[in-house]
């Protein structure tokens, strides 16, 4: 016979065990540690593509291609 689908007792997940800290509303140094590993992500991507940039733009010299930059037209005025 099949399971009753009926019963979802239990369905959900369970909860976050909170340190006293937490309950009492001082947040978690958890949040603080992930922030700081975000920010130093978003620091790395950052350094990442100006050398990727840089080095495009040195390859696109030395070949004599033009650059995005200089393929833009000037807004007209």
């Amino acid at each position: 016979m099949a399971k009753s689908r009926n019963n979802l007792l239990g369905v959900g997940g369970q909860r976050k065990k909170l340190s006293r800290a937490e309950q009492q509303g001082a947040g978690s140094a958890r949040g603080a540690d992930r922030k700081a590993a975000e920010d130093k992500k978003q620091e790395l991507v950052r350094k990442m593509r100006e050398r990727a940039e840089a080095q495009a733009a040195a390859t696109a010299g030395q070949t004599g291609e033009p650059t995005a930059e200089q393929n833009a037209s000037p807004a007209q005025g």
